[in-house]
């Protein structure tokens, strides 16, 4: 039974489990197991699809626009996001970034590509140095105040430039961010359990988590060879395999692994249900490439009574990377 979180200070219900593109639509996987993978989501109970501007150049909005332009669901039962930063075109100038600019034109394009009327959540993609925040704030507030966006937020900002993006809000009477997507995972924790701590108490902020497996490390997978048909296989992510494909590494996920099977379930089912743990995670997005992978994951929800205060210790042990929270 799908669990259905509070947003932030929103007031919108957002799946716990929800279902992203990054990888797979228009590029991994054929249009024809995208529909079957989000059939497969929506009728579990997801009601959110997490897509960008930049994956595969555009193509994944198109593909998922077009399914949920065929499956005809009702608007008020999904959500959808989009992200603006990196572009989808030639790269030349004003084509990326957080410029009024970009951000205006990149909605313009994410509207057409997913075949809806507005989008649920806009995010930031990436901070631009480049571009006053102020002036980001002001362009998306533009678009909310249009119709074109619900809400809108960030993606792997500091807590430092969230904040920023706050006060300029409340100085010129503009509409404030309301959720971050940071990558959070066993292996990645200092963002979620420390840099953000201030701004979950005083801005409140909804988090859409990605790479809740550590693009695969904590799937397991890796621990007895090197399969191919992993995304840190394919062409252009040998940095995401160096960074990930560590000695270290691969010796936390096989003492995590015991703890999994003690409990009788997959590693991947552990370390999703492990990042439903922390309060502060609204969704964790799950990537899928398989309608089997789907299903297992999708488990995830109803195992969580089973990752007891005693087994997160025990998780923590194995780890030791648990953030130490400076006193003030």
């Amino acid at each position: 039974m799908m669990e259905y979180r509070k947003f932030g200070n929103t007031g919108i219900q957002i799946s716990a489990l929800s279902l992203g593109s990054w990888l797979t639509f228009g590029k991994q996987i054929d249009n024809s197991l995208a529909e079957e993978l989000m059939i497969k989501a929506y009728d579990n109970g997801i009601n959110f699809f997490d897509n960008a501007e930049t994956y595969a150049r555009g193509k994944s909005e198109e593909v998922m626009g077009n399914i949920l332009y065929n499956l005809k669901w009702s608007r008020s039962s999904f959500m959808v996001s989009s992200k603006v930063y990196f572009g989808y075109e030639e790269n030349k100038p004003n084509q990326r970034g957080l410029s009024r600019k970009h951000i205006i034109e990149g909605c313009e394009a994410a509207l057409k590509r997913l075949h809806v009327d507005y989008i649920d959540l806009f995010f930031c993609h990436r901070p631009d140095k480049n571009t006053p925040i102020l002036e980001t704030v002001q362009a998306m507030n533009s678009l909310i105040q249009q119709g074109k966006i619900l809400y809108w937020g960030t993606s792997e900002w500091s807590a430092q430039e969230i904040l920023q993006a706050h006060l300029e809000a409340e100085r010129h009477h503009l509409i404030a961010p309301v959720m971050e997507q940071p990558q959070y995972n066993m292996l990645e924790r200092k963002k979620m359990e420390d840099d953000y701590l201030h701004i979950f108490r005083y801005q409140g902020m909804g988090t859409t988590i990605w790479s809740p497996l550590a693009s695969g490390i904590l799937s397991g997978k890796y621990l007895n060879d090197n399969p191919e048909d992993t995304r840190l296989a394919m062409e252009g992510l040998e940095w995401l395999r160096d960074r990930n494909l560590t000695e270290e590494r691969l010796k936390k996920v096989k003492a995590i692994k015991a703890i999994a099977d003690q409990l009788n379930i997959s590693m991947p089912q552990l370390a999703i249900a492990w990042c439903l743990k922390n309060n502060h995670v609204s969704t964790v997005i799950l990537g899928a490439s398989k309608v089997k992978q789907l299903e297992e994951n999708l488990e995830a929800v109803n195992i969580l009574p089973l990752i007891t205060s005693d087994v997160m210790m025990q998780i923590d042990e194995v780890l030791a990377n648990k953030p130490v929270i400076s006193e003030f």
